[in-house]
């Protein structure tokens, strides 16, 4: 087998930083929360996503008892924008914002190859994090993500927004309790269709801006990039990669982590478990059939996921077509569909055997309650109340899988994954 390869120099690097003064791998004691302390947030990357997560935060600010009091981007205007919305602090360089003493928590949502560095910077100054999906951009990191929470004992949510349903969460008790017989295969999709590509439509072109820019205009394209850390290649100015990251391998994996990553993790819920399940074979196909505008990310992708405990999971993404397949999960003994109320039907030979589980019943639904969204969830928990709806295990878990994905896909690979050594290996 090949191993397939993956840099830990970035993390290296980190650990050596020096930010205003403080070593960044220095750990900053963070205070302690209680029920009635006013929780102190910074938002770190604050365009499309950061500002609707900014403008949630500041319409929650009274009921929840928090404060966003500093934002940081790399880009002058999105920062002045975010700041005058929150009346706070602003920085272009994201370790200001962590020097903060006065910060408990930050949100994370920077371009993807950036969640693994600034979660663990964070986390090193004393910062719960909230990050957006994906967890990190690459295998290595989930990992080194992973651990460093578990060493600074933070509350670190990932964002994948289905893992707030309770639809997934009683489907796991079902599951657990044997209501359907033993889970073998499930499957998922989450398919767009647009006379211009989303990734077009919603990420616009500013022709004003760009490093060699003035005032609102100027953005910090190497800090940007992150080459100095290599987070990704030194290139010059790219408008098209700046505003379109998404299109762009560098810094993503396209439809697998912009889009399947919110559909992994809710149904790793469902059929492992909160912490997740690591998966044992990975394998995709695809390809870019219509959107062809010089992006590197497929417009079909489609992958299969086996996992040790003996399931196989199959899953689509597409921007030609938003036809999907539902969210489905096939057990010895029946099916269930999961939906806004999960249902459960008898299968096959074996309607005695489901009956004996649910009631005498043929077919059912589970009744659901709300929940709290990902956003108040981690609010709660760092005020000690509740469990996160998707912890790093359960985020590590959903970005190998997914990152093997791509990665099968790049190369027209297998990928294998080496439990032992916590690696993705080419087959």
């Amino acid at each position: 087998m090949k191993t397939f390869p993956v840099s830990r120099r970035t993390f290296v690097k980190t650990s050596a930083l020096v930010a205003g003064g403080v070593a960044v791998g220095a750990v900053t004691p963070v205070r302690a929360l209680s029920a009635n302390d006013r929780i102190r947030i910074g938002i770190i990357g604050v365009g499309g996503m950061g500002s609707n997560h900014l403008n949630s935060l500041i319409n929650k600010s009274d009921a929840e008892n928090i404060q966003v009091v500093a934002v940081s981007d790399v880009y002058q205007r999105r920062l002045s924008h975010a700041q005058a919305t929150c009346k706070g602090d602003g920085y272009r360089d994201y370790r200001r914002l962590l020097d903060r003493k006065d910060i408990d928590a930050v949100l994370i949502a920077t371009p993807d190859h950036w969640h693994g560095k600034i979660s663990i910077d964070a986390m090193q100054a004393g910062k719960h994090v909230y990050c957006e999906k994906p967890m990190t951009h690459t295998v290595q990191q989930a990992i080194e993500v992973r651990d460093a929470v578990k060493r600074y004992k933070k509350v670190f949510q990932v964002g994948p927004n289905a893992t707030a349903s309770d639809s997934y969460w009683k489907a796991r008790t079902a599951i657990a309790e044997g209501r359907i017989g033993k889970v073998t295969w499930a499957h998922g999709s989450y398919n767009r269709n647009a006379r211009t590509c989303l990734f077009n439509e919603h990420q616009k072109i500013d022709p004003t801006a760009g490093p060699g820019k003035g005032g609102d205009d100027f953005i910090d394209w190497d800090m940007w990039l992150g080459h100095k850390w290599e987070l990704a290649p030194k290139i010059a100015w790219n408008p098209e990669h700046f505003f379109r990251f998404r299109k762009y391998f560098p810094y993503n994996g396209g439809v697998a982590t912009d889009l399947l990553y919110h559909k992994l993790a809710p149904l790793l819920i469902a059929i492992a478990g909160p912490n997740g399940e690591y998966p044992k074979r990975v394998n995709a196909n695809g390809g870019l059939y219509i959107e062809k505008d010089g992006r590197e990310i497929p417009d079909v992708f489609m992958m299969t996921v086996d996992y040790p405990s003996e399931w196989s999971l199959f899953l689509v993404s597409t921007l030609t077509n938003d036809a999907g397949i539902p969210d489905r999960i096939y057990g010895k003994h029946g099916t269930m569909e999961l939906g806004h109320e999960p249902s459960l039907k008898w299968n096959g030979d074996f309607k005695e055997e489901f009956k004996a589980k649910n009631g005498g019943k043929e077919e059912l639904k589970l009744s659901v309650e709300p929940r709290r969204d990902l956003e108040n969830n981690w609010i709660d928990v760092m005020r000690d109340k509740g469990t996160l709806q998707c912890n790093e295990d359960l985020g590590c878990a959903t970005m190998v899988a997914i990152k093997m994905a791509v990665e099968s896909y790049r190369q027209s690979k297998t990928m294998l994954w080496d439990a032992k050594k916590q690696r993705a290996v080419v087959a």
